[in-house]
């Protein structure tokens, strides 16, 4: 058996693998490696299943090397690149299709717990945020070239932070005092803006999520993931994703639904003419962990989970 890492266990472990392994031997995905939890769990579930892990995070691909050297080379593949990859990587592996794609949307607890990779406002680290530190524009890049309008778009679409404006507003007269480079720095100066609200949400929280999915690009790179898994599955291959914010859901519900649709003529045709033939079927409404899991890990209680198959072609 694989040992599991307990103090990283992925959000709705047995619940995402449950649905992902519909066959034994099968070959699977995993896109986002993280703590290696749901790989590792696909591997223990049967000797014959193989996956494909890929991820950003240096860190976790070196993870993912210790559980490939533990398992072997022939049941795991590790892939530093984004899961929207997910088509050109499994071509260059000479691999036409899979039987199941897992994409968990979720920060690992590696990344959320050091201060040096400037995720949370907690700890007081370099403003970086990038899921890929050897490349692209960090946080604090951001911040410090984008102009007002942008950056209050970015924090509006992103984070749906009502005072947006305000604090972009703010952020560019602090800039022409002084460079923002501290997670500790931004923090301070939303929370200036935002106030103290009730309950135990962090006012930065929204422009926290915003800044970092803009920094990575996620829905454009979760959009790509998505329509290149669904291009992959055999049928009767599953597509299981697990969102953590209510944006990133909504694409996944949408995406699910149009691919699960038999027509998509306007409403008020009445004849179909679309000829559409769906891809997907939507297995079941979407899940949520369990009182259990949101008490034991306070992390999962915004996570959703939605499951759809890929239908043969007719």
């Amino acid at each position: 058996m694989i040992a599991m890492e307990p103090t990283h266990r992925p959000v709705l472990l047995t619940q995402a693998v449950d649905h992902l392994l519909w066959r034994s031997g099968g070959l699977y995905v995993d896109g986002t490696f993280g703590g290696g939890g749901h790989t590792r769990e696909i591997l223990d579930r049967d000797p014959g299943n193989r996956a494909i892990a890929f991820d950003l995070d240096v860190a976790a691909i070196e993870r993912g090397e210790e559980l490939r050297r533990s398992v072997g080379a022939d049941r795991l593949t590790v892939i530093h690149d984004n899961f929207a990859t997910l088509a050109r990587n499994l071509d260059e592996l000479g691999i036409d299709c899979v039987d199941g794609v897992l994409l968990d949307l979720g920060m690992s607890s590696y990344q959320l717990d050091d201060a040096e990779r400037g995720f949370a406002f907690r700890f007081d680290g370099p403003l970086d945020m990038r899921f890929d530190q050897t490349t692209g524009q960090t946080a604090a890049d951001l911040i410090a070239t984008a102009d007002e309008r942008d950056l209050a778009d970015i924090i509006w679409r992103y984070g749906e932070e009502r005072r947006s404006r305000q604090i972009a507003r703010a952020l560019v007269a602090q800039r022409e005092r002084n460079p923002i480079e501290t997670t500790g720095q931004l923090a301070a100066i939303v929370a200036r803006i935002v106030g103290r609200g009730k309950g135990g949400t962090h006012p930065a929280t929204r422009t926290f999520q915003a800044l970092r999915i803009a920094v990575n690009h996620e829905f454009e790179m979760l959009e790509q993931a998505l329509e290149s898994a669904v291009g992959r599955l055999t049928p009767g291959g599953r597509l299981v994703v697990i969102a953590f914010h209510s944006l990133e859901d909504r694409i996944v519900k949408q995406f699910i639904a149009r691919e699960s649709a038999t027509c998509i003529c306007p409403p008020e045709q009445v004849i179909c003419t679309c000829d559409t033939t769906p891809r997907l079927r939507r297995l079941g409404s979407s899940r949520k962990p369990s009182a259990e899991e949101q008490a034991g890990n306070p992390r999962s209680r915004s996570a959703v989970m939605r499951v759809a198959e890929r239908v043969a072609e007719s």
